[in-house]
This record gives structure tokens, C-alpha cells and sequence, in this order.
């Protein structure tokens, strides 16, 4: 398969370009890759895909989040990660399905704490759950013509690790990309891939 990977050099792009190593992986990101994109911006994203051409699926890891307490947060970092994690992702689907033959997939990533928020996650929590929610819509409108799906990550043990937590309940980056190759080789759309499901 000929696969686009917008945020392949992070942790979990990382995992997942090596996870499915033997398809043809052709790499994006804000500021690294074989390709430069801002998934806000869809002149950005169009000239991508008029370089690229035609693939089978597209994963995108990216997503700009801030996570701290309610009473911190500013108007302007909810619009922040709702204009990026949401609306890049609206524009994302909107344009590169015109690029994925028929029958390939879309996956997106959205998060744990999507169902299972916490202390410092309402914006994130916010926009996981309504990135998991656009994609069961989407999906009844897609048909069969595109599979589109989100993988839920847990928190990553080799992220944990750098920030100095206890990592005892992290899922590796290495057992997070089971997730996407499922995304991407199953008949599956509409769904929420909770990562833990596939280790």
C-alpha cells in the first residue's frame, strides 16, 4: 500500500512507520518529512497530494492539544486545539479524500481520554471525543468508497518515561501502532480503536 503518514517523526508516527515498514511510506509533518503540512491550512494540504498523487490510506498521528487545569486554560488554547485536532481534521478528510482510491481508509488519531478524562483534559478530552464522533458520522456517509476510523492511544510508555512519571500503566509506542495497522487492513469504519485491544 501507498500509505501518507502526517505526523510520521513523533513518537507514535515513529512506531507506526516501522510497524508497517514493508508498505510504501510516504512521510509528513509541521516541520519534518518528506513532505511540509499544515493540516489548518488546505492550500497546504492540496499541494501535498497533487505532488503525491493518488495512495491507499492516510494516518494522521498529529494534533495540537494543551493540557492544563479548567480555570487556566484560555479561550484562545480551546481555539487552538479545536482549530487543529477538529477542524484540520474536517480539512484533512475533506481534501485527501479525493486522493485515496476506492476501498482505502483515513485514520485519525484521537485519545484515552476521550472516555476517560482527567484532572487537566477538558480541552483534550473535548476534542477526542467529538474527533471520535465526527468519524462514526462520516462513516455513514463514506460508505464503503472510504473506511474512516480513529485509534485511541493510551499514554505512551516512552513519552511517560521522558517526563519523568511512572510509566507501569503506559502501552509503547511499538504496541500502539497494532492499532493503526488494524485501521488500515480491516473492513472496519466508523470506529474507535482502543490501542490496549490489539497488543
Amino acid at each position: 500500500m501507498k500509505i501518507v503518514l502526517i505526523g510520521a517523526t513523533g513518537m507514535i508516527g515513529s512506531a507506526v512507520s516501522n510497524e508497517l515498514k514493508e508498505h510504501e511510506i510516504i512521510s509528513a509533518g509541521f516541520k519534518n518529512g518528506q513532505y511540509q503540512v499544515d493540516i489548518e491550512n488546505r492550500d497546504s494540504i492540496e499541494a501535498m497530494f497533487e505532488d503525491v498523487g493518488q495512495v491507499d490510506a492516510v494516518i494522521s498521528t498529529t494534533g495540537l492539544i494543551a493540557f492544563a487545569p479548567l480555570n487556566e486554560l484560555t479561550i484562545e488554547q480551546f481555539r487552538m486545539t479545536i482549530n487543529n485536532k477538529i477542524l484540520g481534521h474536517i480539512n484533512l478528510l475533506q481534501i485527501a479524500s479525493q486522493y485515496i482510491r476506492d476501498g482505502g481508509s483515513i485514520t485519525f488519531t484521537s485519545g484515552y481520554v476521550a472516555q476517560n478524562p482527567m484532572p487537566g483534559s477538558s480541552s483534550v478530552s473535548l476534542v477526542n471525543a467529538a474527533l471520535d464522533a465526527f468519524v462514526k458520522a462520516a462513516a455513514l456517509e463514506l460508505g464503503s468508497k472510504l473506511r474512516i476510523n480513529t485509534v485511541s492511544p493510551r499514554f505512551v510508555k516512552e513519552t511517560m518515561t521522558l517526563m519523568g512519571m511512572d510509566s507501569t500503566d503506559g502501552v509503547s509506542a511499538a504496541d500502539t501502532a497494532n492499532a493503526y495497522r488494524h485501521a488500515i487492513e480491516s473492513n472496519e469504519t466508523g470506529k474507535a480503536f482502543d490501542v490496549v485491544d490489539y497488543i
